[in-house]
């Protein structure tokens, strides 16, 4: 077996790493700062139509103020469902509706809010972070295999590891970004 055999097994590396990095990403962007965004909602669903349905499939949504976010529903009908179903998430919004559209308005957030907030995406954070270990540990393992069964040099198992950590390393560091970005908008430092 060839390095340029070993090219399959780094590109399946980076993409589960790019996976976790966008799992991390989408979890990391709905944790709420006090300045609206329509990502706050993306753990809503709605029961319409006898399912349980996104938010955004049934209602557009925008942010007409740094402080409020509009739900026009589609369908008339399913104003009460929309506002029943923000009322209900975890989030702590109060929507409001005024028969044509659900407006929610974002509070400010407490000092102790914005730590606790700040804890669940360094948590959020590492989950990210093992995920991309776990990865770098299953291909580490796979080069070793291969070494053992002669089917790649020492060389080439130094230069696989190596490249694997690359990877890592690269995924990590933009993990920790993602974490340092949303941390400044938290707590503002």
């Amino acid at each position: 077996m060839e390095f340029s055999d070993l090219k399959g097994m780094f590109s399946e590396v980076k993409v589960r790493m790019d996976a976790a990095i966008e799992r991390a990403r989408r979890e990391v962007a709905s944790v709420r700062t006090g300045r609206a965004t329509v990502t706050i909602l993306d753990s809503v669903h709605v029961e319409a139509y006898g399912a349980r349905v996104p938010l955004n499939q049934v209602a557009s949504l925008s942010v007409p103020e740094p402080a409020l976010l509009i739900a026009q529903p589609f369908d008339p009908s399913l104003i009460k469902a929309v506002e029943k179903a923000i009322t209900q998430s975890d989030l702590g919004l109060n929507p409001t509706n005024d028969g044509k559209v659900v407006r929610i308005p974002i509070p400010a957030l407490t000092d102790e809010r914005r730590k606790e907030l700040s804890r669940q995406v360094h948590k959020q954070a590492e989950e990210g972070r093992n995920v991309v270990r776990q990865v770098r540990r299953d291909a580490n393992d796979r080069l070793k295999k291969l070494l053992k069964e002669h089917k790649i040099s020492e060389d080439d198992e130094r230069k696989g590891l190596d490249q694997v950590q690359k990877i890592t390393d690269e995924h990590v560091k933009l993990i920790d970004e993602l974490q340092k970005r949303k941390d400044q908008e938290l707590l503002g430092h």
